[in-house]
């Protein structure tokens, strides 16, 4: 990657996975020489985001989110792309979530101005970072979570070394992972809080629902409910010890969205001065693995209810991500190796499904059908073929992900792909 000329942006070249060109070429060019995955225009494998569904998911969350009275701050760790939560946030999100002090870093650069850090950050070490970070940018707004008086006293450190005052403070409320447990813990964090005195305020409550989840539908059902129970007795502790102030209430990914707004809108309602503040993130992507089981268990709870309606996730919700490989080789009858492994597509939840076939271009009708991707390699995936499949060296495979967290974190460009299929634009991203 070098810069181009007099031009300061950087210029792409062959040294990134994805980009065809060994001269160097600036991104805003990409969308001029309109390269088409499907005849192998990029050097594959590559990773491409349809910007259509992308918009048709965010504007259908949104519709979601001002029909129950939510906001969201869509979490950043997903595509770790400042553009993308710029579009988002211009879109109406209320900022964006980050999960440690490198994302906050990022996007604190890129301009964003209000971060929810969902996440514990350590010890004094890391509240210096902090601190060093918000002197930094004196116009970003962070509110950050605490689970016990330990991490009370690391923000303490950070806003002094920033020299701020009224640091906002959520007590996370958690099982599974970080959280505190129990009514004391929260009666500690809240007390440690009000001691810091001018540095920090206390500022509502968060948790994570998905942490409890299991794969028993009857058992995650009654866990997260547990954990709403828990999160709304928090709740009432912190309105009592600030009584006017505003608050956030946040929780809520993108599988359990329903049943978070389920339990906690009726509590905001009520309170008034109370901000419901989802943090889903891969929602805006979808895939065809773990979200699209997800929205079909949303549909099997009741559905999408918006507006009076009811709507099918599974149908609404559109992939927005496709890996694009090779057949590098047919070995034996039914088997063919394809380019691109463990290092390009996630699989942690699910491997990637082959949707179609190409060939010199053009789709070849049924040829995807009865291959499944078998297993992973470090650059190599395993495709077991019927014995009548005609696939050969040189077609370009179109594959559907599982888990978009855990495919776009491999990946330092995404290329988004227009109505027509070409490349209409090169997302770079900063998983650091």
């Amino acid at each position: 990657m070098q810069t181009s000329g007099a031009n300061t942006e950087p210029a792409l070249d062959a040294t990134l996975r994805g980009v065809p060109f060994v001269e160097p070429v600036p991104a805003a060019q990409f969308s001029q020489k309109r390269l088409d995955p499907r005849r192998g225009d990029l050097s594959l494998p590559a990773l491409t985001l349809d910007e259509a569904a992308l918009r048709a998911n965010r504007d259908l969350f949104f519709r979601y989110l001002a029909d129950h009275g939510a906001q969201v701050a869509p979490h950043a760790k997903t595509p770790m792309s400042p553009e993308i939560v710029a579009e988002l946030r211009d879109a109406g999100a209320w900022g964006a979530s980050v999960a440690n002090l490198q994302q906050a870093a990022v996007l604190m650069q890129a301009g964003e101005t209000r971060l929810l850090l969902a996440n514990q950050i350590g010890g004094a070490a890391a509240g210096r970072r902090l601190g060093a970070l918000l002197a930094a940018h004196p116009q970003v707004e962070l509110c950050a979570f605490a689970d016990s008086p330990e991490a009370v006293a690391s923000l303490a450190i950070a806003a002094k070394t920033a020299g701020r005052t009224g640091l906002p403070v959520l007590v996370e409320i958690g099982d599974g992972r970080a959280g505190a447990r129990d009514d004391v813990a929260v009666t500690n964090v809240i007390a440690a809080i009000r001691a810091a005195g001018p540095h920090m305020r206390l500022a509502g409550v968060a948790t994570y629902e998905g942490a409890v989840a299991g794969p028993d539908p009857v058992a995650t059902e009654a866990a997260i409910a547990r954990l709403m129970t828990r999160t709304a007795a928090a709740f009432a502790a912190v309105r009592a010890a600030e009584p006017e102030a505003s608050l956030i209430l946040s929780a809520g990914g993108s599988a359990y969205f329903d049943l978070v707004v389920a339990a906690l809108s009726p509590i905001v309602a009520a309170d008034g001065k109370t901000t419901l503040l989802l943090r889903s993130g891969a929602i805006f992507f979808a895939d065809h693995g773990v979200y699209a089981r997800a929205f079909a268990a949303l549909d099997a709870r009741g559905g999408l209810a918006i507006g009076g309606a009811t709507l099918k996730a599974a149908e609404a919700f559109r992939p927005a991500l496709r890996l694009w490989a090779e057949v590098l080789s047919r070995p034996e009858t039914g088997l063919a190796i394809a380019g691109f492994g463990m290092r390009d597509v996630s699989f942690d939840q699910g491997l990637p499904v082959l949707l179609s076939v190409h060939r010199d271009g053009t789709e070849i009708a049924g040829a995807a059908q009865g291959i499944t991707v078998e297993k992973l390699n470090d650059q190599h995936g395993f495709l077991r073929l019927p014995p009548e499949s005609g696939l050969k060296v040189g077609d370009v495979l179109c594959l559907g992900i599982s888990h978009p967290c855990t495919c776009l974190d491999r990946w330092r460009l995404i290329f988004g792909l227009g109505e027509d299929g070409t490349v209409s634009r090169v997302l770079r991203t900063h998983f650091g």
